[in-house]
């Protein structure tokens, strides 16, 4: 065991440390477990005296830039930067981490619980996870107060018995031939880029973040890289013929990588297009989203594909960890013929509409 270096430790000094040493021995205590000890217990003096300085604010903040490196996009930064502080600052942005209670998140949780109980549980998630940083760098210790399980769970009332399930509105599967075909008709990148959506059953951001680079007529596949999907995982879409000719129509515009460029250079076509121009057909009460839920009715009511291929279709991640593991293709060419299929009814049963009328 080292006594200390010289000359910053002398003679004199290091004789006294080796006498406390032998002592500690004698009394059954290893001196260098003792002087471990030590260091931490000052250590998480430190820590202590620090957290009492630094403020929730400042913790989320630190807590965000750890963190962003690792989330799909800098959008999902800012929505955390927002919620934090409209609904937790004001309570307790100017706390230490420490004197933080369950009263405080109470506090900020009540007005909305009922009202906005979704963005509520994500204000409450996001401050549990900032509050368990904060005790894995020794900045507090002791219960969680935004923990849900075996604690908010009794104070409040669950989610799902509060609110119900925002479901995206969606056209009856029904209807697609004719909506279809009047989409169709109509001039514009917007419409393009709605066709596009509905004919794949891809996500919008899917579609308007799409790529030249991304598809391949010759091998009739686009393949959207993992960084664009909201699995994470490659995600490949076939062409089927209605779709290739729809990517042959579009202009390829220079200087743009985009199949659906925008007003903005180098920007693709805004979220708010597609919808705008949803508004402006007259249906007031859909949401392009609401297309993929109009293909998964039409696929699972009006047809016999199995329904992991329609899931596999809608590039869904599989809650069963089990079979996942287990999956391992991803039925590219069963999904074709079922994109065949309803390529075939929500664009042929168009045209025999329009003969009828």
């Amino acid at each position: 065991m080292g006594m200390g270096s010289y000359p910053e430790t002398t003679l004199a000094e290091a004789r006294e440390k080796a006498v406390e040493a032998r002592k500690l021995t004698k009394a059954g205590v290893d001196p260098l477990e003792n002087l471990k000890q030590v260091k931490e217990n000052l250590e998480a003096e430190r820590l202590k005296q620090q957290s009492n300085k630094l403020t929730f604010k400042e913790l989320s903040s630190a807590y965000i830039e750890s963190q962003k490196s690792g989330w799909k996009s800098i959008k999902h930064a800012k929505q955390w930067e927002n919620t934090l502080r409209c609904y937790a600052d004001e309570v307790i942005g100017d706390l230490a981490p420490g004197a933080i209670n369950t009263n405080h998140i109470l506090e900020i949780l009540t007005p909305i619980w009922t009202t906005k109980t979704e963005t509520a549980n994500r204000v409450r998630n996001r401050i549990e996870l900032v509050l368990d940083a904060a005790k894995a760098r020794g900045l507090r210790d002791g219960e969680n107060p935004a923990r849900w399980r075996g604690h908010l769970d009794k104070l409040l009332p669950k989610p799902s018995k509060v609110a119900a399930v925002n479901h995206h509105a969606a056209l009856p599967w029904e209807q697609m031939p004719l909506f279809m075909g009047e989409v169709s008709r109509r001039p514009g990148t917007s419409f393009r880029a709605m066709e596009m959506t509905i004919m794949t059953a891809a996500r919008t951001s899917e579609v308007l973040n799409a790529a030249w680079d991304e598809v391949d007529l010759e091998a009739e596949v686009w393949t959207i890289p993992a960084d664009r999907m909201k699995a994470n995982k490659e995600h490949r879409i076939p062409l089927t013929s209605q779709l290739k000719e729809l990517l042959q129509k579009l202009p390829q515009v220079e200087g743009s990588a985009f199949l659906f460029p925008g007003m903005r250079k180098g920007r693709p076509l805004s979220n708010m297009a597609m919808m705008m121009s949803l508004r402006g057909m007259g249906y007031k009460n859909l949401t392009i989203h609401g297309f993929r839920s109009t293909f998964r009715d039409w696929a699972g009511e009006n047809t016999s594909h199995p329904r992991d291929v329609c899931e596999q279709a809608l590039a869904h991640t599989l809650s069963n960890h089990v079979e996942a593991a287990y999956r391992r293709g991803d039925l590219f060419s069963k999904r074709k013929r079922l994109m065949e299929d309803w390529h075939h009814y929500i664009y042929a049963s168009a045209e025999k509409t329009g003969e009828s009328t």
